[in-house]
């Protein structure tokens, strides 16, 4: 059997023409499954009788099972979900006043092998299919209580989103799909380390990008991001232009601020020449902990003077507000629940 839930409209379309079927019973299937949460084919008033019975032995509906749910001091939701293979993942539902994002991962682990993530030290294990990313949504919105909505969703969970292009955006397609869940390509937002060559499929989908840059020289950033070695700083920001001048969108430089390693004040000027000619923002990450990780947290201080520099340089620069350090969900903290892995700390 097939899951809908791995189907684009398209996909479905053409499955059920396979199978003898008019193409618009996609359509009314999605608005059921994703606009009424009915997934029992019995209840689908306005379909066949011989066509639900049918479907029945075609089509399972089946989302990632959610192990366990932590909630954050200050309001954060962390989900451990059970994928296929016994593998688990998680997602994180992060508020922030209207705001309501939700952070969700694309692999089960990730092979980039960043120094300062917590999920690196995993290696890749499996890249996720498009229904269990599209479940990560689903599962975290019925949480949900309220009327509270998902009001924003980014790919910066665990995995690197551009090692896992089609699914990833299958799965972008599927939420955004009108048809369906409806939710705006405007407010996702994909993140990478630096795959520089798949950037293009971020531009031609829609959604806005984010950048892992978190260092401003080759020898630094080779050390910290591995991924650098393949793709050096000139390459990755060549593709950052190049996004730029196709979307008119600006990108997010997310930058993980390293005690002692990336945190002068020559390295805020040399972001602000890395990022000249592209309309940007930075979003400055103080590190945050996880076991045997090697590296320290700026204080707050010396946090604020680098934006400091930055701000009188002219550059438009917010401090990450870190979100879930207590439940280890917040950024660079995520990783599936094995063997030793942390479920809460204690923070001042």
């Amino acid at each position: 059997m097939t899951n809908f839930y791995d189907f684009t409209l398209k996909e479905l379309e053409d499955f059920l023409k396979e199978h003898g079927k008019q193409r618009f019973r996609a359509e009314q299937l999605f608005r059921w499954v994703y606009q009424k949460g009915v997934t029992n084919f019995d209840d689908m008033s306005n379909l066949a009788k011989d066509f639900r019975e049918e479907m029945k032995s075609l089509i399972k509906f089946e989302l990632p099972k959610v192990t366990q749910q932590l909630d954050s001091v200050d309001g954060t939701r962390k989900f451990l979900m059970a994928v296929e293979g016994s593998k688990e993942i998680e997602s994180v539902l992060i508020p922030n006043g209207d705001r309501l994002t939700l952070c969700v991962s694309s692999e089960v682990g990730c092979a980039m092998g960043c120094r300062f993530c917590f999920t690196s030290k995993m290696g890749l294990m499996r890249r996720l299919s498009a229904y269990e990313i599209v479940g990560q949504f689903l599962n975290a919105a019925a949480s949900l209580k309220d009327g509270r909505r998902i009001t924003n969703i980014v790919f910066m969970g665990m995995g690197e989103p551009l090692d896992n292009v089609q699914n990833v955006f299958r799965a972008i397609e599927i939420i955004h799909d009108q048809r369906g869940i409806g939710f705006a390509k405007r407010k996702i937002t994909v993140s990478t380390s630096g795959l520089a060559p798949q950037i293009k499929h971020v531009a031609e989908s829609g959604v806005r990008l984010a950048i892992s840059l978190n260092a401003t020289t080759n020898e630094i950033r080779d050390n910290v991001m591995p991924i650098n070695r393949k793709y050096p700083l000139e390459v990755l920001l060549k593709a950052c232009k190049e996004y730029a001048e196709e979307t008119k969108e600006m990108i997010t430089f997310e930058y993980v601020l390293l005690k002692g390693i990336n945190d002068s004040k020559d390295d805020a000027h040399r972001i602000v020449r890395l990022t000249k000619g592209i309309p940007s923002k930075i979003n400055l990450i103080p590190f945050n902990e996880h076991p045997d990780s090697g590296f320290k947290r700026p204080p707050s201080r010396e946090v604020a003077d680098f934006q400091k520099v930055l701000m009188n340089l002219g550059k438009h620069v917010l401090v990450r507000k870190t979100m879930g350090r207590d439940i280890f969900a917040a950024c660079g903290q995520l990783r599936s629940a094995m063997e030793n892995h942390p479920k809460q700390m204690a923070i001042n």
